[in-house]
């Protein structure tokens, strides 16, 4: 970046380039900010109030700078205990996915609602034996408000495909519905406050099978700390609020596979197991 002296202003494409490396490459609001008329604003301040008590404006000051428009405040809420314990009596109260979806929307206790363009709730057929459940939306999603449609859902798609399966047979969801700035690591507290939601989700949908494309949102469901290459491959188990257990497949992220497609074959034989187990549970 360019180095900054005096009041030298620093070149926009050295900020915009800093911001992109930051992982800023989204705006939080949909209304364009005119930096020039604040600036405008804030050096026409002094001769406003120098005129305002009857003092001469200094030589330059610019009477007609429009008023800059007032930036929304974004509302974050710290993420903690208490936030998790609402979002839990919350999802309880649900008693559809419609019902659950509405209950979300609304729900402001998670920090990752005030920087996110979008909620991803879910796509593909609810009524589906076989669901799915990612981690976390990335920019594509938190413009479109659906999980997997970049590079990852794409993959994902032709991974289905694969074992006879498309969208309209598979439920898919996230255990984020907010897409974290810059597509970091949500906290654990985030993660948290956000389990309840998937949780009653599940329970919701009742899904034979499951599938966790990833290591969060296999831990997360299967109770386990181990690492998603230890834990693919394998069936493990979902109890929901009651009772049911649900067998659970966990296997690597379509992210992940892009970045690393030597181990696709990996993943590939797991999609295979749940084919075998759909069949086997007369769903396919």
């Amino acid at each position: 970046m360019a180095s900054i002296s005096g009041n030298e202003p620093p070149d926009l494409r050295d900020l915009l380039a800093f911001y992109a490396a930051a992982g800023v490459d989204d705006a939080l609001v949909d209304d364009p900010i005119d930096r020039f008329a604040e600036s405008a604003q804030r050096q026409a301040a002094p001769a406003q109030q120098a005129a305002s008590a009857g003092e001469a404006p200094r030589a330059g000051a610019d009477r007609s700078a429009p008023a800059a428009p007032p930036r929304p405040a974004a509302v974050a809420a710290v993420p903690d205990e208490v936030q998790a314990a609402a979002a839990r009596e919350l999802a309880s109260k649900a008693t559809s996915l419609d019902e659950l979806k509405q209950i979300m929307a609304g729900f402001d206790g998670c920090n990752l609602k005030a920087t996110a363009k979008s909620m991803v709730f879910a796509d593909g057929n609810p009524e589906a034996d076989l669901m799915l459940v990612g981690e976390a939306p990335g920019r594509d999603e938190d413009l479109e408000g659906l999980p997997f449609v970049g590079r990852s859902g794409q993959l994902l798609d032709r991974i289905l495909a694969a074992i006879g399966l498309d969208r309209k047979s598979a439920y898919i969801a996230n255990v984020i519905p907010w897409r974290p700035p810059g597509n970091r690591t949500p906290t654990p507290h985030e993660t948290e406050i956000c389990r309840p939601f998937v949780e009653r989700q599940i329970a919701l949908a009742k899904p034979k099978v499951l599938v966790t494309l990833g290591g969060p949102s296999a831990k997360l469901l299967v109770g386990s700390q181990d690492g998603i290459l230890r834990l693919r491959g394998s069936w493990k188990s979902h109890v929901t609020a009651d009772g049911t257990v649900i067998p659970v497949m966990p296997t690597l992220h379509p992210a992940y596979l892009l970045r690393n497609p030597a181990h696709k074959k990996l993943a590939w034989r797991d999609f295979l197991e749940v084919k075998a187990k759909l069949r086997e549970l007369g769903s396919i």
